[in-house]
């Protein structure tokens, strides 16, 4: 279309929009004279199935016609549902998995890959897009829904399309924007456990050419575990979040689109309820706790005795999208920026005693910047993408592990036989010495920082070789380059160091000690295998980053660089025999980046690819109102690294283990429309992931075992509308998803997430139930629903903590969440 023919296409569709609404507005003066006349009887409207548009392909298509595993969650779902962000809606996608229970540190699974990880030195496999920009990492990437318009979950390598990161998949979440009609929306919803929840929006047209969108959410709830010694509750908080978004035509071939968002979350961490039983103080339990006496922590007591458990998170992020079109084609520039803040404190002994404290903080400040060029044009036979992009990303992360003096004397008893403070205490008690060692702070921190950046080059070419064959070839280079840092100091104990050095001072130190008997030779300078148990000893005697490497560096900061490259392509077949089916076959390449261990100074690994090899068929049978699409894929991941607890030293420690797995699977996904009244979909995946090669660091051969990912998920729903003339309308709909149980392997109950226990099952098959009500009045302005998410109450272990396991015994578990229900009243104009 040439610039002058735009210019008057544009100036056409604006006229015509004013006629239409013109039209509309008069409908309801225009009815009510057709009324007091003799109105002919209507025909029947016809009955259609609602049409998907997606930009999957970074095109708007049809999803029936594009030839990728692909499932649309859309607004009636997220409404439906109450969803209030992704971790909400997961169990209806087969195949994803969203781990929440920290939203700063989320974490994503599809098809059954995912990175075990949550340091700044590795990336996700799966990677989260709104509005075409890259989320980043975890602690950016599970925030509120605000003007939410459909989800689009790509399932399978995306490495062509998207980038780096999407070796497992994309989600990309796709936002309503400025329209040329005044309307809003305010929201207020209530539910037990004191839940309150409050949004807003209001669009407002400026002239012809241009319209602001706003949007506010406030969320807030009381929680739903509380502790058993004081009665507080142990997850309750707040989360409140704006967006605003402006949209100018600045003429009749350039439109601008800027959009604002902020987000601030405030509330306590994930509980952590304990599953060891524990003697009468001054009794201890075995070290390391025995997996054979855990108890049940569904309905168990629940303890917290850190002061400051909370999880907050501050997130500020701006994109500004400017399209033009040319004679050719459009070009669209894409500018975003993103920075979040994130704290997160979390009990990990879960028990209310000072000789077993325990807790883990992470804090992380990250910021991001990206800048995409792409331009495409169709040209009859050709229909093209192409672009570059940049992107930065700088981050500083700090792991810490806080413990007392009272609990490392409990860990030195149990890993040395040695309790240290206790034999000073009582050598100090006995002479009379006014020095106080328990009770005291112990505190130790990893210090990372990472400056990243990477560089794209991308292009995807349909060929429309004849009108039912289609050739699609698309080719992608990225080039990473990271520089990181680690640091690692001795512990900070500073009211202990002060009561040690008296100690020293009155005489009572030093004490030579068989370093045998520590397990710490290599800390014997003299070679004569006796350590003195003095001030400067203890000083650098260290729990929770005590691995080799970490221990020869403690106080150094280290230093690394190195740059990886990556061609990522895809090659697709789509041939449609007929108007309504559509037959594919494709192989695509995805890759995850380069990155470093962040507990092991020097520790790099290299990119991680998978291909993907996935053949379905998509139809769309409008007579029957019916879409369906399926397909089976198989994929092969090499080189997966992830940081994994080793469990064959005394201490726990974070290394990377390397592994090469492969799946094959079936999706499958469907849409009916079989009534007026009556819509229904389902979706299922079924997969067989195993390992191809894998060690454990145990030394456990995992290759030919299961992954650990369940076989068979799927998720059905229905919603029924029932008019009710001048009363309005009635609208009932129910939802349920299944995931079946994990498959575990050699190594599984070693990490805690996977398994049998005598008294309960990690990985068991999962069943939710959502009902949702919804009366709406004639004019649609009002509504009022209620709404029960886990109908049923099923309740499930999530997994363990067990970093406490062989430090002061004990362990703690996470559980799913209980039953929830409310009611919403909402006001639409």
């Amino acid at each position: 279309m040439g610039k002058g023919n735009a210019k008057t296409y544009n100036r056409l569709s604006r006229g015509v929009r004013r006629a239409l609404l013109g039209s509309l507005l008069a409908t309801p003066a225009l009815a009510v004279q057709a009324q007091v006349q003799h109105p002919p009887p209507a025909p029947p409207e016809a009955i259609e199935l609602d049409r998907i548009v997606v930009t999957a392909q970074s095109r708007e298509q049809e999803l029936k016609d594009v030839p990728i595993a692909l499932q649309v969650v859309g607004q009636s779902v997220i409404e439906q549902t109450m969803a209030e962000n992704l971790g909400d809606l997961d169990s209806f996608v087969p195949g994803l998995s969203i781990s929440d229970d920290q939203p700063t540190q989320a974490s994503f699974k599809l098809r059954g890959l995912s990175t075990g990880d949550f340091g700044i030195g590795t990336d996700p496999t799966v990677g989260v897009y709104v509005d075409g920009v890259y989320a980043g990492r975890g602690g950016g990437t599970v925030l509120p829904f605000l003007d939410v318009e459909r989800i689009e979950v790509l399932k399978g390598p995306q490495g062509t399309l998207f980038g780096r990161n999407t070796a497992a998949g994309a989600v990309s979440i796709v936002t309503r924007r400025p329209d040329d009609q005044f309307g809003g929306r305010a929201r207020v919803r209530v539910g037990n456990h004191g839940k309150q929840y409050f949004d807003g929006m209001l669009n407002l047209p400026a002239g012809e050419t241009a319209a602001f969108r706003f949007n506010a959410m406030n969320s807030q709830t009381d929680g739903w575990v509380r502790d058993a010694a004081t009665g507080r509750p142990l997850d309750d908080g707040r989360n409140w979040a704006t967006r605003a978004a402006l949209r100018w035509d600045i003429d009749d071939n350039t439109q601008m689109l800027l959009s604002w968002d902020h987000e601030d979350l405030d509330q306590r961490s994930r509980p952590a309820i304990g599953i060891v039983a524990l003697p009468p103080a001054p009794g201890l339990p075995p070290v390391p706790a025995d997996p054979a006496h855990y108890q049940d922590p569904i309905g168990h007591a629940a303890y917290t005795d850190v002061v400051d458990n909370n999880e907050t998170r501050t997130f500020d992020g701006a994109t500004l999208i400017l399209d033009h079109a040319f004679e050719w084609g459009h070009l669209v520039s894409t500018s975003a920026w993103r920075s979040f803040d994130t704290y997160n404190r979390a009990e990990e002994d879960g028990t209310p005693r000072r000789e077993l404290y325990l807790d883990t903080i992470n804090i992380e400040d990250n910021t991001t910047w990206y800048q995409e060029f792409k331009f495409s044009g169709n040209t009859g036979r050709l229909d093209w993408v192409a672009g570059a992009s940049w992107f930065q990303e700088k981050a500083r992360q700090s792991s810490v592990v806080d413990l007392t003096s009272d609990s490392i004397n409990t860990a030195a008893a149990g890993l040395y036989g040695m309790p240290l403070f206790g034999m000073l205490q009582d050598a100090a008690d006995f002479y009379g010495l006014p020095v106080q060692l328990f009770g005291h702070p112990w505190r130790e921190a990893y210090d990372n920082t990472v400056d990243s950046t990477a560089y794209a080059l991308f292009g995807d070419v349909i060929w429309h070789a004849t009108d039912t064959l289609n050739l699609t070839f698309g080719l992608r280079y990225t080039r990473d380059r990271k520089a990181f840092t680690w640091f690692n100091d001795h512990h900070r104990a500073d009211a202990l160091n002060q009561a040690l050095q008296a100690l020293e001072q009155y005489g009572v130190l030093p004490q030579p000690v068989p370093c045998q008997a520590l397990g710490l030779c290599a800390m014997d300078t003299d070679g004569d295998g006796l350590i003195p148990i003095d001030a400067a000893f203890l000083a650098g005697f260290d729990l929770a980053f005590s691995d080799p490497v970490s221990m020869a560096n403690k106080g150094v900061t280290n230093r690394a660089s190195h740059a990886w490259s990556d061609w990522s392509p895809r090659l697709v077949i789509d041939y449609h025999p007929s108007a309504d089916t559509m037959l594919f076959a494709s192989v695509a390449k995805g890759y995850k980046a380069g990155g470093y261990n962040a507990f092991s100074p020097g520790a790099s690994f290299a990119n991680e690819s998978v291909w993907n090899f996935e053949a379905g068929i998509k139809r769309d049978l409008r007579d029957l109102r019916i879409q369906y699409e399926a397909s089976v894929f198989h994929y092969v991941y090499d080189n997966r690294q992830a940081i994994r607890l080793d469990t064959t030293s005394d201490i726990p420690r974070y290394v990377v283990s390397t592994s090469d797995l492969a799946a094959r699977g079936v999706d499958f996904s469907a849409r009916w429309q079989a009534s007026e009244h009556l819509s229904m979909d389902v979706a299922v995946e079924w997969i067989d992931s195993t390992y191809k090669n894998y060690v454990t660091p145990e030394g456990v051969d995992l290759g030919g075992q299961p992954t650990g990912e369940p076989s068979l998920s799927f998720a059905a729903g229905a919603a029924y509308t029932v008019p009710l003339g001048a009363h309005g309308e009635l609208m009932f709909s129910a939802r349920h998803s299944y995931g079946g149980s994990a498959r575990c392997n050699a190594g599984s109950l070693s990490q805690g997430n996977c398994g049998r226990y005598p008294a309960f099952t990690i990985g068991e098959e999962r069943n939710r139930t959502d009902l949702y009500l919804r009366w709406r009045s004639p004019s649609t302005h009002w509504s009022v629903a209620a709404y029960a998410n886990n109908v049923f109450d099923n309740r499930y272990v999530n997994g363990l903590y067990t970093y406490g396991t062989t430090v002061v015994g004990t362990t703690a578990a996470g559980v799913s969440e209980p039953r929830f229900y409310g009611m919403e009243l909402m006001y639409r104009f």
